[in-house]
C-alpha cells in the first residue's frame, strides 16, 4: 500500500488506521488535531486539560477505529469523542473560565494602534460572553461559527437532535447578540 498522504481521503484512512497503519493515523491526527484542539480548550477553558482531552480522544479513536461505521464523517466521529471527553472532564471539575489567549485577535493589518486596541477590545467582550453562555450553547456556537460544522455534524458530534442543536444555537446567538449589543454600529 502507498503511503497515505494530505489528500488521501477520510474513509481510506480510517480503514488504514484501523488495520493498523500508524502513518495513516497520523494524517488523522495532524488532518483534525487543531481543530479538535481547539474546541476542546474553548470547552475546557484551559490548554493544558484541552490537550489531555484530545489525546484522550485520539487514544480512543485509535481503540475504536474497527468499530467506525461511517455513518457520519470522520471528523463528525472525532468531534462526538472530545465531546464526550469534555463532558466527562466537565463532570469530574466545575469548568475554568476560558482562557482571554485563546481568542487571539485578527490583526487588522493597518498599524493603527487605536483601531488594533478596539479591535482586542471586541474580542475580550466576545470572550467574556462565551464563557457566560451555558456549555451547550458554547459548544453549539464553537462548532458551527468557529469549526464551521453544519448543525447536523454537530448534532452526530454533541449526541443530539439537530432540533436541539438549532436551538442552542438560536439561544446562543440571541445571549450573544443580547451581551455583544454595545458593539453594534
Amino acid at each position: 500500500m502507498a503511503a497515505p498522504s494530505d489528500r488521501t481521503g477520510d474513509a481510506a484512512l480510517a480503514r488504514a488506521a484501523a488495520l493498523g497503519d500508524r502513518e495513516s493515523f497520523e494524517v488523522i491526527v495532524h488532518r483534525y488535531g487543531p481543530s479538535l484542539y481547539r474546541y476542546a480548550a474553548r470547552t475546557t477553558g484551559d490548554p493544558g486539560d484541552a490537550q489531555d482531552v484530545v489525546q484522550e480522544a485520539f487514544v480512543a479513536a485509535w481503540k475504536a477505529l474497527d468499530r467506525f461505521d461511517a455513518r457520519s464523517s470522520l471528523k463528525t466521529w472525532l468531534f462526538s469523542i472530545v465531546a464526550h471527553k469534555v463532558a466527562d472532564r466537565n463532570r469530574r471539575a466545575r469548568a475554568v473560565p476560558i482562557d482571554d489567549a485563546l481568542m487571539d485577535a485578527i490583526p487588522t493589518g493597518g498599524g493603527d494602534p487605536f483601531a488594533e486596541a478596539t479591535h482586542q477590545e471586541l474580542v475580550d467582550a466576545l470572550d467574556r460572553a462565551l464563557r457566560e453562555l451555558p456549555y451547550r450553547q458554547r459548544a453549539c456556537w464553537i462548532l458551527v461559527e468557529i469549526e464551521g460544522m453544519s448543525q447536523a455534524e454537530v448534532a452526530a458530534a454533541q449526541g443530539m437532535t439537530p432540533d436541539a442543536v438549532r436551538g442552542h444555537l438560536f439561544r446562543a446567538r440571541r445571549n450573544l447578540s443580547e451581551r455583544m449589543a454595545r458593539w453594534r454600529r
